[in-house]
């Protein structure tokens, strides 16, 4: 059963990359789209990766991040995206560690908030799961908020729901490029490529 895993990670990646190469300049419709309208506001970065703490593809994405930031002049940044109530209820707890951290959480704790999320049948699991996340940094869950927390962490809320309507991204992982564009992961073969992509788009 060892090849399991490995079988696991090439498909991972089969859901993002696509078969071929691009070479020149990117293409609108092929490795890039423009949003309908462009996104204005504090939580974007110049560049911001899109994402659920529930989804699968987003959490292998993680893996490719080193790389394709290593290619970048400039950090990539998060905005958890907000479908529905219970995407909303998720991305609490990522604003809740985002909150705290003051600025996009690192690796190790984004890659734990993947696991609480994600590797864990009953809610009572789930819960300590969330719980150690956060007390195992010296942080505050999200359920011991005070008044004042929760009032910002309702307002992040707030924006990213606009934002993630506006934007119009049905599908994550993705990448927003200085607030105009959205990058087409499956237009790409490798992480270089999507650099490249990125890279193109913030000179644009």
């Amino acid at each position: 059963m060892k090849f399991i895993k490995p079988f696991l990670f090439i498909f991972s990646i089969s859901l993002f990359f696509s078969a071929y190469s691009y070479s020149g300049e990117p293409k609108e419709g092929v490795q890039y789209a423009t949003l309908p309208s462009p996104l204005k506001s504090d939580v974007l970065s110049p560049v911001t990766e899109v994402f659920s703490l529930s989804c699968h593809p987003c959490r292998n994405m993680e893996n490719f991040l080193p790389a394709i930031n290593q290619e970048l002049d400039t950090n990539i940044d998060k905005m958890h995206i907000i479908f529905n109530q219970p995407t909303y209820m998720i991305a609490m707890l990522y604003y809740a560690a985002e909150i705290q951290t003051k600025g996009t959480p690192d690796h190790s704790f984004i890659n734990d908030l993947f696991s609480a999320t994600q590797d864990y049948s009953s809610v009572k699991e789930q819960k300590d799961a969330y719980e150690q996340v956060f007390t195992s940094r010296g942080l505050i869950s999200p359920t011991n908020f005070n008044d004042e927390q929760i009032s910002a962490l309702t307002n992040k809320l707030n924006t990213v729901k606009i934002l993630s309507e506006q934007s119009r991204i049905n599908a994550v992982p993705t990448f927003i490029v200085n607030g105009k564009y959205s990058v087409i992961l499956g237009g790409h073969a490798n992480p270089k490529e999507i650099a490249d992509t990125i890279n193109y788009l913030l000179k644009k």
